[in-house]
């Protein structure tokens, strides 16, 4: 399964990266907005967007992206280990 992970702290991209690879995902990660997303997010399974830590510019663009190839959002709103892992949890029992 691959996630796109949009918002989040800059420090904590690694270990983003090492929890999705613990639940047998492949994860990009976005905390910024560096260009445009739209040529750079893919086309994933799953688009995880952290609500708390995010831009309101660069969730726009996600949603949008996310519509336009019909991409389930999910919003978590605290961008901790934890909430990701949580997540991830509940999205890997419903697959």
């Amino acid at each position: 399964m691959s996630i796109v992970i949009v918002g989040g702290n800059e420090r904590m991209e690694c270990k983003y990266l090492d929890i999705c690879k613990s639940y047998g995902c492949r994860a990009k990660v976005f905390t910024k907005e560096n260009g445009s997303l739209k040529r750079k997010m893919g086309c994933p399974d799953m688009l995880i967007l952290f609500t708390g830590t995010v831009s309101h510019k660069m969730v726009i663009s996600a949603e949008q992206e996310a519509k336009r190839n019909n991409i389930p959002i999910l919003r978590v709103h605290t961008s901790s280990a934890a909430a990701l892992s949580g997540a991830l949890s509940n999205l890997c029992m419903e697959v």
